[in-house]
């Protein structure tokens, strides 16, 4: 039942659990307590549910569930927990790693067996770190199942949309298995017909519904979630923010919440549950934790304010250290949209690793290896630029590559070229000097780069990067390539074109330091009896390094159940002391 927009809850209404933020860790804390039967309210600070979980592929990294025996076999948690020690180390604490590992195959089985949230595997969908020990190509990755957002109702238009650049056909979401039939359709039978069938629906949506009921990843992720929520009757206040948490030598017992200017206390039994997305909006704790970054370059949800950091920092909780990096990484480039706004387009896995394309810095130069993750490329980028400047950074391709693959927001084909060349998004060039004279960077660097991977293309080996040579970096190649190397390939066929890179964060892997039950911990390493922190507000169990896919999805749900059952335990105990 979704709160009056114009209304808060009464003054003094009392809940079991509040949960502070609607993306997918909160959702998920939320229906896990509303499925064990408690008073929930779900608070969320912009007009929409979902986060930067509904603007993702919504990956889930939970080893050993029951759906990993469908595409992969002799997986254990053992052998899951080598990884993340080999992965992580002494970043953040083994006992952290060991919970996630040993609660993630419970938690799944409880909200797929009592709520619409539904996961399968993906068929291959490798860790990052394929060269350590542990690391395994298939099983640990999960997808949400696709969604018919129909059965929404009214709520339908409450989901974040997805990036409209992640879209194709004027909004139509696509996951993986569209886009292999999408670009086969003129080429298989089975292709053609299932292209058919999404087109269709896609155009009878457009007539009947303000947007698009066919969710895939993220955006089915969070429709499950909240119809599941809608059937449990619990109310979500959007457009509302925490204001105060209060809390005496018991702990948290109450929050004061603001909508529209209006403020309300509530009181909390059990615990209050921060899954706000973490600080990366915060120009403050950008200042501090992201220096030289540009909050333009960020392509995450708007909400994620750190406003509830602010508030836990002043009960005496206090943020992670020793990690990798404060966020987690990608390059994205931009482009202007007809309605004023930018387009920050994060480049997973589309173009950069694929054959025919290098990216180069303001020399002209290499610096890096293209097909490692984003995470890492991202990473690069900023150490490299504190020797030569490499942001932006130029990905840089020939003819051959754009229309086999694309480039950022530029589809395979290519489509969308000309409006791409036209406002500057893309930059062309007849041979590499006049691409070179055009991007403003060195021509001769530019030119000896090309001759380089020509030569490496030749051989299937990158002595300066070794690109191409795990199992990860391969699965981002090209498998139908000719070549030696499915990372590699040359560009000799002109024209050759080039996007503007740069280091674009897409979610903290700093926050709020927390305990196995996520707990919020003070200074001394006690916990604030009745706050807890889950997801982006969570210092980052992996400790700032992205092992794999979904490690920030699938925690997120992990300790959300956790914290969930923790706070419910909380107020029983609180009734029995009573």
């Amino acid at each position: 039942m979704l709160l009056d927009l114009g209304k808060l809850p009464p003054e003094g209404e009392t809940y079991d659990v509040v949960v502070v933020g609607a993306g997918g860790a909160g959702m998920s804390a939320a229906l896990i307590a509303a499925i064990e039967g408690k008073k929930v309210l779900l608070v969320e600070r912009t007009e929409y549910v979902g986060g930067t979980t509904a603007l993702s592929a919504a990956t889930t990294w939970i080893p050993c569930t029951r759906h990993a025996a469908e595409v992969s076999q002799g997986d254990t948690l053992e052998t899951a927990e080598k990884f993340l020690n080999a992965a992580v180390g002494d970043r953040t604490p083994a006992e952290l790693r060991r919970v996630l590992l040993q609660t993630g195959p419970k938690a799944v089985d409880y909200i797929e067996s009592k709520s619409e949230v539904k996961y399968r595997p993906y068929p291959l969908h490798p860790d990052y770190l394929t060269e350590l020990e542990g690391s395994t190509m298939k099983g640990r990755a999960l997808e949400p199942s696709p969604f018919d957002g129909r059965k929404l109702g009214k709520l339908l238009t409450l989901v974040r949309p997805p990036i409209p650049e992640f879209t194709v056909l004027g909004g139509m979401a696509v996951d993986r298995s569209d886009i292999f039939h999408l670009l086969r359709a003129t080429k298989q039978v089975k292709s053609f017909w299932y292209s058919g069938m999404i087109i269709l629906r896609h155009w009878k949506d457009k007539l009947f519904y303000p947007r698009g009921t066919r969710m895939v990843m993220g955006n089915a992720l969070i429709g499950r979630l909240l119809l599941s929520l809608e059937q449990r009757n619990v109310p979500i206040a959007i457009k509302t923010s925490l204001a105060k948490i209060h809390a005496d030598a018991a702990g948290v017992h109450a929050v004061t919440l603001v909508q529209e200017g209006k403020r309300r206390t509530v009181k909390v039994t059990g615990g209050v549950i921060l899954a706000t997305g973490g600080f990366t909006r915060n120009p403050k704790l950008r200042k501090q934790m992201l220096p030289g970054v540009d909050i333009a370059w960020c392509p995450g949800a708007p909400g994620h304010t750190g406003e509830a950091h602010e508030l836990a920092l002043n009960m005496g909780a206090h943020y992670g250290t020793g990690g990798l990096t404060n966020s987690f990484w990608a390059p994205v480039s931009l482009r202007k949209r007809k309605d004023g706004s930018t387009a920050v387009f994060p480049h997973f896995v589309m173009d950069r690793a694929k054959p025919g394309f290098i990216t180069v810095n303001k020399k002209g130069e290499r610096f890096l290896n293209e097909s490692t993750s984003y995470h890492l490329f991202g990473v690069a980028m900023q150490e490299e630029n504190k020797k030569s400047e490499s942001i932006p950074a130029y990905l840089v391709c020939d003819a051959v590559a754009l229309k086999k693959y694309g480039i950022g927001m530029v589809r395979p084909g290519p489509m969308g070229l000309a409006s791409a060349l036209k406002d500057g998004y893309v930059t062309s060039g007849a041979t590499l000097d006049e691409l070179a004279a055009k991007l403003k960077i060195d021509a001769s660097g530019l030119k000896d780069s090309v001759k380089k991977i020509n030569a490496y293309a030749e051989t299937g080996v990158d002595p300066d990067f070794g690109r191409g040579t795990t199992a990860y970096q391969r699965n981002n190649g090209d498998a139908t390539w000719t070549g030696k190397n499915p990372n590699i390939g040359p560009l000799s066929v002109g024209p050759y074109y080039a996007v503007r890179l740069y280091p674009g964060d897409i979610g903290a892997a700093t926050g709020l330091v927390t305990d196995v039950n996520a707990q919020v911990l003070d200074a001394q390493n006690r916990p604030i009896a009745g706050l807890y922190a889950v997801g982006n507000d969570m210092h980052s169990v992996m400790g700032g390094v992205y092992t794999a896919p979904g490690i920030t999805v699938g925690p997120g749900l992990v300790f959300g159940y956790i914290a969930a059952m923790h706070a419910i335990a909380r107020k029983a105990e609180q009734r029995a002391a009573a």
